[in-house]
């Protein structure tokens, strides 16, 4: 019968090991391996090579091929000491890895030799447990979880489309979500405002956003502006978040949202809603088009009826809100292709989603270049960009 040392050497007569020299070469080089952490979550917590993807030795055969997708990616795989390594990288190769190293005297050498190591981010058993779903997808993980934690994003307007997207910005565990609304809620709004509810008609809406939010998930701070978005409030109400949430309804405010995104290099997703029909798009003044380049001038009123003239289907706000939720969580943490430059158009009679490209005017002043010469006013139905000479 083999003892633990015969399996050791087993193990280590078959894979590939390299010194801690070695192995910050390889991951410094220009093709950038995987680096596996295979110690306990105790280890991992105190102190982990940066950018090292953990997976316990003990769930290594079940999570790796979930985790590591590429089985010709080169590994670079550690431990505390050398050994749990040497058996991880035997059964990354049995698992059909083809390019994986052991790191000899592992993280205690790589440590003492004063190599780059970090503490990494971390959650609570709490956290680890609401957002599991999230942890076990590799693009989100432990660190992309805490990424979304440390955000913030601004709703404006607590309505069809900003209720849809602030719960499940609020569920995904978005850190802090301000609601601008100035209005109460009506026993209309209810069709498809479904951050409301019936105990709560005539309360601000900012109010009762609020409690729905935090009863759904207590890790969101959620920051209420009851106010009319204007001139003078926007930049200071804006600055300081990642993302704005536009589920404005009417010319003005989107303009006036616009320029100030312009203006501080925020990105704006953008959604709209009419009778049937709705529209997505991603506006980020540093990389694309914005609301400018997509509409250089307001329709007249006669045309562009609101939807409590016109009329809208209730759950049609949820999906367009729902993919905003999305798309923010895309920009946040740096996932696919945001809609950047494109606009979804989604018919839900003929049940049809279309993409369409967008590109910049070259006649519009109002860009993240000219920031400086933008001054942002209100536009009182207008839509003539201010800009100074």
């Amino acid at each position: 019968m083999a003892s633990f040392r015969d399996l050791l050497s087993a193990a280590k007569a078959d894979i590939t090991e390299v010194d801690t020299a070695d192995a910050q070469r390889r991951i410094e080089g220009d093709t950038r391996p995987v680096v596996l952490d295979v110690r306990e979550p105790d280890e991992y917590d105190q102190g982990a090579l940066i950018g090292a993807l953990h997976i316990p030795r003990g769930h290594l055969e079940s999570q790796v091929e979930g985790k590591i997708l590429d089985k010709h990616a080169p590994v670079v795989v550690y431990c505390a000491g050398g050994t749990r390594s040497a058996f991880a990288a035997k059964t990354l190769q049995e698992l059909g890895y083809s390019d994986v190293v052991s790191v000899v005297g592992g993280f205690g050498k790589w440590k003492d030799e004063g190599r780059p190591w970090k503490t990494p981010v971390t959650l609570t058993p709490e956290q680890r447990n609401r957002y599991g779903r999230h942890l076990l997808l590799p693009e989100v993980g432990i660190e992309g979880q805490a990424k979304l934690l440390g955000s913030k994003v601004l709703m404006l307007g607590a309505g069809g489309l900003g209720s849809p997207a602030a719960l499940y910005l609020a569920a995904a565990g978005v850190g802090t979500i301000g609601i601008v609304d100035m209005d109460e809620v009506d026993a209309s709004n209810l069709q498809r405002q479904i951050l409301h509810n019936i105990d709560r008609i005539g309360d601000r809406k900012v109010d009762s956003a609020k409690k729905t939010l935090t009863m759904m998930n207590p890790d969101v701070n959620v920051v209420t502006y009851d106010t009319r978005l204007a001139a003078d409030n926007i930049i200071d109400i804006m600055t300081g978040y990642d993302v704005v949430v536009d589920g404005a309804d009417n010319f003005p405010s989107r303009y006036l949202l616009n320029d100030a995104s312009v203006k501080l290099g925020i990105p704006v997703v953008h959604g709209s809603i009419f009778r049937f029909e709705g529209m997505v798009s991603v506006f980020d003044p540093k990389s694309g088009p914005t609301y400018r380049d997509m509409v250089p001038e307001a329709p007249p009123a006669e045309l562009a009826p609101s939807c409590s003239e016109a009329g809208v289907l209730g759950v049609l706000p949820g999906i367009i809100g729902s993919i905003q939720a999305l798309e923010t969580i895309k920009v946040l943490l740096g996932l696919g292709d945001p809609l950047i430059g494109r606009i979804l158009a989604v018919d839900t009679l003929e049940m049809s989603f279309r993409t369409f490209n967008l590109r910049r005017d070259p006649t519009n002043e109002v860009t993240w270049e000219n920031r400086d010469r933008i001054e942002v006013r209100d536009l009182d139905g207008l839509c003539a960009p201010w800009m100074s000479h």
